[in-house]
């Protein structure tokens, strides 16, 4: 039950809001890919701060295309955006009967396989797209895996967000709780973690994203080394034919060493490959890159 706090007049927008949510994420699946088909469109039409924020990125990551090309880049991903809310409400509040059903391909499972065999833990290194979240539930129907996140704003939505991912997931971590998280590692356990937004904090290094300097946190570093885990780039899109495509590719060898920039750089060149794969699928209106170098001017 909530608590007396959470059922307060300020937070009754959040209940509806809730309420509406779980409501949509038990329609058939196909209708509520319809309605977020819906939702993208409004969303190419309307002016805002992040339209602004993605066109500014994608100008920043593709300089080598044109400008008819990152336009149209730039139309698909705000589309995406309505398909986002979708598979987020359809991921946190589907019934395990309607995701076995989604069509789903994994490649790659035997690396994770042979980490298991040998007692060793295992951190998925993921991006911010738009499917994340429904990815690692599919994925979580074939192994059991943890993931770190970002406390959310709303406390109605955490609290109910929360609990709807550990209905699935071994256990959930926020970043600050580093402790728990090598832990988990060190007694074999899967942990998902993307480590592709500017959160700036105090560990982070400048690595290139796409030839610009991006602020990028060292914690994918810190786990490895302090857990002795193999990091396993996790791929995932969604696929022509409706469904979603998840590779988990060999560990990174040598990883981590002793350099924690170089470290930081080869997880963002996978993160990279991830997003040239899917581009119109990646979150681009998150500002990647607020945090500047010194003197440099800002993006945004």
């Amino acid at each position: 039950m909530p608590t007396a706090r959470l059922l307060s007049p300020r937070h009754w927008l959040s209940w509806t809001g809730l309420g509406a949510t779980r409501l949509v994420a038990k329609l058939p699946r196909r209708a509520l890919m319809a309605i977020g088909r819906g939702l993208g469109h409004l969303t190419t039409q309307l002016p805002g701060a992040r339209r602004r924020v993605a066109r500014r990125n994608v100008a920043l990551c593709f300089p080598e295309s044109s400008d008819a090309e990152r336009v149209q880049l730039l139309r698909r991903n705000l589309a995406d955006l309505g398909l986002m809310f979708a598979e987020f409400a359809f991921a946190w509040f589907g019934s395990d009967r309607a995701i076995a059903r989604v069509p789903c391909a994994i490649e790659g499972l035997q690396h994770l396989e042979r980490c298991r065999a040998q007692g060793r833990g295992t951190l998925l290194v993921g991006a911010h797209f738009s499917h994340l979240e429904l990815c690692a539930r599919l994925v979580s129907q074939r192994i059991r895996i943890a993931g770190m996140y970002r406390v959310m704003d709303d406390p109605v939505f955490e609290r109910a967000v929360l609990q709807a991912r550990l209905r699935y997931a071994d256990a959930m971590f926020t970043k600050d709780e580093l402790r728990a998280s090598v832990k988990y590692l060190k007694h074999g356990g899967t942990l998902w973690y993307a480590p592709d937004q500017d959160m700036r904090g105090k560990d982070a290094v400048f690595a290139p994203f796409f030839g610009v300097a991006a602020s990028t946190l060292t914690a994918t570093h810190h786990l490895a080394r302090l857990s002795g885990a193999a990091v396993i780039p996790f791929f995932h899109r969604r696929a022509a034919h409706g469904g979603y495509a998840i590779r988990l590719e060999a560990p990174l060898e040598n990883f981590p060493s002793a350099d924690i920039t170089a470290d930081t750089a080869r997880i963002n060149a996978c993160i990279e490959r991830m997003v040239r794969e899917a581009p119109e699928q990646y979150l681009w209106v998150h500002k990647r890159f607020k945090t500047r170098p010194a003197g440099a001017p800002p993006v945004y």
